[in-house]
């Protein structure tokens, strides 16, 4: 109104875009991190080296591990790093073909923007265009058996291909099967797998042919006493959260000691105390304990007296895997110890693996549980096929569970681009465009294949289509040779649930991105003013 001041809702440090420039910005933010993994797809992607503000090293060609540890923050191109972390927490693989495709989604949205299309229709098309998608990879699915360890082989092969892994493919493929087959459970007449009780530890040293599959679990701690019994049969567990230990009161308090006596007897006490708790441990059968805390150098003493086999400072994620291993129950106090809620194993045995020493429970009363001992010349190398070989246990953990796979190679892409284009042709309004546009965007998975293999891409994607019109729905880019074949004759064969979290996830993000049209970052220092909105340069 004319004469009155002029009302400010947001204070002069926040900082606002709004509308186009808005969706230009986050749409340039999301291509950027899809660009940064891009060169890395395939088995003839390059890696990665990640170097933390410690000087720490990291060499990977994984799309999640490269976003986790790229420190990304413009809140845009967080989203794309969310669809790797969930590519990779649902399924294990194919982190940066999420990404990717995220990235061509919003570039074709960009296209369709520019052209005068809503944003709200282009959602809309993406939204229709990935339940389609959905449709149509069932039409194209292999189906795998549980006992097809043939096929599961091939499976984890094409998991561990251009990875760190990748040269001995063959000899870890068994080792990864087996592993899995150890821990699946039936659950209502449907494989159950959690590959978080594989457990994999790491050794430098040795070759990478010495890494050995353990039917059990090991835990990466030796005994707190030499003299502790180095093997311990029919072994009675007992896991502790507490301390073993005199307790030393909480509050601030003083005592006073007048002579000798009343300090000995101060000492005395302490003594009977930490008596008591071990007396309480070996009364209760126990002659294995696993301690979350220290354990007092007089309790390691009554211990070692009793044949009690110890280890302390026990990772709060191992003593739940030993809980879960061998049925024991994670005592709280001392008091609340009963023989009945003891774990047990058939062997505990402490056992010297390149120079450190582990401890190794076998038999468990579970059973559901193994270990992987990784050997490798050098940190980095042990590091790498620990990345590869998490890919592949997840790889094969889902493919006992849903029995179902696709053929690899871009293949799988190729096909849904030609079907989802034919579709198009029958929708009418604006959203044909949306489609016909998600059909393009997907065959940015075999034209990176082309481009990281040193192929030239338009060539490949033509011969490709060329197949897949002629019915040959398996064919695809073989990148050593150059050639099209049939992946599934050619061994490369991945799960069903890649593909389909793949591209679901990729078109929840880019259709979250799109439907924002305006930005306010504020600072929340006072008496500063804003930083510049975070800007999208991912140039790698």
């Amino acid at each position: 109104m004319a004469g009155q001041q002029p009302m400010y809702i947001l204070g002069n440090r926040n900082k606002r875009s709004r509308g186009k420039d808005a969706q230009s910005i986050n749409i340039l933010a999301g291509k950027a991190v899809a660009k940064a993994v891009r060169t890395t797809l395939g088995p003839k992607g390059m890696d990665k080296m990640l170097v933390d503000a410690l000087g720490d090293i990291v060499i990977t060609n994984d799309g999640a591990t490269i976003l986790r540890e790229m420190d990304i923050e413009h809140p845009a191109a967080k989203m794309v790093v969310e669809v790797a972390k969930a590519q990779d927490d649902e399924v294990g693989d194919g982190t940066t073909t999420a990404a990717v495709i995220t990235g061509e989604l919003l570039a074709k949205a960009e296209e369709l923007s520019e052209k005068g299309v809503h944003p709200t229709i282009i959602a809309s098309g993406y939204r229709h265009a990935a339940k389609k998608a959905a449709e149509i990879l069932q039409t194209i699915t292999i189906d795998v058996s549980r006992d097809d360890r043939e096929t599961l082989r091939k499976i984890v092969k094409t998991a561990l291909t251009g990875k760190g892994a990748g040269e001995y493919r063959d000899f870890f493929a068994d080792l990864v099967i087996d592993a899995v087959l150890s821990v699946a459970e039936e659950v209502n007449g449907e494989v159950r797998v959690d590959v978080d009780d594989i457990t994999i530890e790491k050794r430098e040293g040795g070759s990478v042919l010495d890494t050995e599959l353990v039917p059990g679990l090991i835990i990466d701690k030796e005994r707190v006493r030499p003299n502790m019994p180095k093997r311990i049969e029919n072994a009675k567990i007992m896991l502790a959260s507490f301390g073993i230990e005199f307790h030393k009161i909480e509050k601030d308090a003083e005592i006073k000691i007048t002579s000798p006596d009343q300090m000995q007897m101060f000492v005395d006490q302490e003594e009977r105390m930490v008596r008591e708790m071990v007396d309480r441990i070996v009364a209760s059968g126990a002659n294995v304990v696993f301690c979350q805390k220290a354990i007092d150098d007089l309790a390691q003493y009554y211990l070692e007296k009793a044949g009690v086999y110890a280890c302390r400072r026990i990772t709060k994620s191992d003593l739940q895997k030993l809980a879960k291993a061998t049925g024991a129950t994670l005592f709280q106090d001392v008091t609340d110890i009963r023989p009945e809620d003891l774990g047990s194993a058939d062997l505990v045995e402490e056992r010297d693996i390149s120079g450190a020493k582990m401890t190794f429970l076998t038999g468990c009363k579970e059973e559901k549980t193994a270990s992987l001992i990784l050997h490798g010349g050098t940190t980095h190398i042990v590091d790498s096929i620990k990345s590869a070989l998490n890919d592949a246990l997840c790889v094969t953990a889902v493919a006992l569970e849903d029995q179902k796979i696709v053929a690899g190679g871009g293949s799988p892409e190729i096909e849904l681009a030609l079907r989802l284009s034919e579709y198009a042709a029958t929708l009418k309004g604006r959203e044909q465009l949306a489609v016909a546009k998600f059909a393009e965007a997907l065959e940015i998975i075999p034209q990176t294949l082309a481009e990281n293999a040193g192929l030239d891409p338009i060539d490949k994607i033509i011969e490709l289509r060329a197949q897949h019109e002629q019915g040959n729905k398996n064919a695809g880019l073989d990148v050593y040779t150059g050639k099209i074949v049939d992946m599934y004759e050619n061994n490369v064969l991945e799960p069903l649930r890649i593909k389909t979290q793949a591209i679901n996830a990729a078109t929840e993000a880019t259709v979250m991105i799109l439907r924002i049209d305006d930005v306010i970052a504020a600072n929340s220092k006072k008496g500063s003013m804003p930083p510049d909105m975070p800007q999208p340069d991912m140039e790698m």
